[in-house]
């Protein structure tokens, strides 16, 4: 395998990490911030917030006596409360009393609260960020009206104007967002279709192309488009020498290809280039939880033109990030419980250079894109520490069960064992994702 094709051709080794750098610390700002302020709240002292390791680049001591620090490698961080014996929270310091102020002095609701935070943190944030999303970028509004149109090549029958208000589409009913989307599915392709549509007082009836296009608004990660240099804003007008009119005839022929190479004809800004694409196999999560396995190119696309849009409210955005946080988290489970059964790739599983890739990825494709990719990455660490697996926030609740229930904690020499066994489990699964990075399709 030939090392540089793991460099993103938009970017570079360099633009690769430092979008991995910026999200990853964003999301372990706010998941160590979820440790410390409730161990603060519930009485317990940290003598150190750390983002990074190794040495220290900067750090200040508060009026808390809490030591702010920044250190050197930033893959990860760290809060060390007041008599642990490491920043893993793991163990007594001999030296030093277990106060209430301490971690292992402190009551047991106080503990489990203070660990079950930071994947808290790291949900809360998510749901903040695409609720923020979707409040901010809106949503079609009804009735159902042009606000403006994407650039398409030249012969393309388009007789619609900015401000018409559409009514029907080929005779059928189409006046919202709903009806609109519905219809889409039941047309048959055509190079250009009837729009009925309010213009000014006047109802008339125009020509305009098929809705939903082939044009590039969306490239997958790790896909054959992007890996081929496809921009946003590409109209693909042709496969292997067929027309194409509608994405879902595009969609059609690569899932049809079995992974054969198609020759895509693509315009952009006035000029026409080919491109040779080679489909990957995808595993795709469905709403219900299930896989859905295709021959994918990782485009997506859209409609020709950008309806006018509403903006929803604080709650029903919020609303909108907790589902799509859910769906997240029941998208992750499903996919891991099928990698071990089999019934998917173990493919699936990313480690650091793929989610490195998949960072640089969508910070190419704009700052939103970028946001959202932080927000589905943060559900995915919170969900992964509440694994329960010793080293692991999930581990340590697992610990603080069992003291519940026996009245005491675990010994230091089994919470010693189940570290090391915790900690083989985790670098074993690390090094597996990187082999996943280095040697899957």
């Amino acid at each position: 395998m030939d090392p540089t094709s793991l460099i993103p051709a938009f970017g570079g080794l360099a633009y690769t990490l430092v979008a991995f750098v910026v999200a990853l610390s964003i999301i372990v700002a706010i998941h160590e911030y979820g440790h410390y302020i409730v161990g603060r709240w519930c009485g317990i002292h940290a003598e150190t917030f750390s983002l990074g390791f190794g040495p220290v680049i900067y750090s200040r001591v508060d009026r808390r006596g809490t030591k702010w620090q920044l250190a050197a490698l930033p893959f990860g961080g760290f809060v060390k409360f007041l008599g642990d014996s490491n920043a893993a929270s793991v163990g007594a310091d001999s030296d030093v009393k277990p106060a209430r102020n301490t971690m292992h002095g402190a009551p047991l609701w106080a503990r489990a609260a203070t660990v079950a935070a930071g994947p808290v943190f790291n949900f809360i944030l998510s749901i903040l960020v695409f609720g923020a999303v979707i409040m901010f970028t809106g949503r079609a509004a009804d009735p159902l009206t042009v606000d403006s149109f994407v650039k398409m090549p030249a012969g393309v029958v388009q007789e619609l104007q900015e401000g018409d208000q559409i009514l029907e589409v080929n005779g059928q009913p189409a006046n919202t967002t709903e009806l609109f989307n519905g219809l889409i599915e039941d047309l048959d392709v055509a190079r250009s279709i009837d729009y009925r549509v309010r213009r000014g007082g006047d109802t008339i009836t125009v020509q305009g192309p098929f809705p939903n296009q082939a044009i590039v608004l969306g490239l997958s990660p790790r896909s054959a488009a992007l890996s081929v240099q496809m921009k946003l804003g590409d109209v693909v007008t042709a496969i292997d020498g067929a027309e194409i009119y509608a994405f879902d005839q595009m969609r059609d022929i690569v899932v049809a290809s079995d992974g054969k190479p198609l020759l895509f004809d693509v315009w952009r800004d006035g000029e026409m280039m080919q491109f040779t694409l080679v489909p990957k196999r995808v595993d795709l999560p469905q709403e219900d939880g299930t896989f859905d396995t295709r021959w994918l190119v990782g485009i997506s696309s859209g409609l020709f033109f950008e309806p006018k849009t509403e903006f929803p409210g604080v709650w029903a955005s919020l609303q909108s990030g907790v589902e799509r946080t859910g769906f997240v988290i029941r998208s992750s489970m499903s996919g891991l419980y099928n990698v071990i059964t089999g019934a998917i790739s173990s493919c699936n599983l990313s480690g650091p250079v793929g989610i490195a890739q998949t960072s640089a990825a969508m910070a190419s494709q704009g700052a939103q894109s970028f946001i959202w990719f932080i927000a589905v990455l943060s559900t995915a660490v919170g969900l992964l520490n509440l694994f329960p697996i010793p080293v692991l926030d999930g581990g340590h609740l697992v610990f603080h069960a069992y003291e519940a229930v026996t009245g005491k904690p675990p010994s230091d020499k089994i919470l010693n064992i189940l570290m090391i066994t915790g900690l083989t489990l985790l670098l074993s699964l690390m090094v597996f994702a990187l082999g996943n990075d280095l040697f899957c399709p």
